[in-house]
């Protein structure tokens, strides 16, 4: 934030001229608290710097992708509220939360337990998920990230197939696992 002396306030009509709006517009957006401002008497005023932080934050411009949107939805405060029941979304959820795990490390249940009861209570669920979707494998209570994972694209494209690469349309999704050869 700047320092006072360096701050310019705008009055409704300035704002809705820069903006291209109707001065009432403006008012009813003040009012309700949309726009950050100052109310002085009856007339209101916005910070410059407010205003283009209240732009910014409503810009078209960043890309919100589904995985984005997945994860605003079910993370709230880093803890997941709910395991999505469509499997799209639950996926977009286990990537995140496989994240939270080493490629090259090996953990025991409890150790798994563990990371996942930070983000939910039901660890079972989001264990086995893991290894239904072939992001984890287990071997004798030992938990490793599978190597032959790969993320799900986001953004509506299929994933990469070619020389080396093969896709079955098993619990994978129809995503590449590498083959030998």
């Amino acid at each position: 934030m700047p320092a006072f002396r360096d701050m310019q306030f705008l009055t409704t009509a300035d704002v809705a001229d820069k903006l291209k709006l109707h001065p009432q517009v403006i008012l009813r957006k003040l009012k309700s608290g949309e726009i950050p401002g100052y109310k002085l008497g009856k007339e209101w005023r916005v910070a410059d710097h407010d205003l283009l932080n209240w732009l910014q934050e409503r810009s078209n411009q960043r890309v919100i992708t589904a995985r984005t949107k997945v994860e605003k939805t079910f993370f709230k405060e880093d803890k997941l509220s709910a395991i999505p029941a469509q499997r799209k979304k639950r996926i977009f959820v286990l990537e995140r939360l496989l994240e939270e795990f080493e490629t090259q490390r090996t953990y025991t249940e409890a150790e798994v337990n563990k990371i996942l009861g930070a983000f939910h209570s039901d660890v079972c669920t989001l264990r086995r998920e893991f290894i239904c979707e072939h992001m984890m494998v287990r071997k004798d209570g030992i938990y490793k990230r599978s190597s032959s994972y790969f993320r799900c694209p986001d953004d509506g494209r299929k994933a990469p197939t070619g020389k080396g690469v093969q896709t079955h349309l098993g619990p994978n999704r129809g995503l590449p696992i590498p083959t030998s050869g």
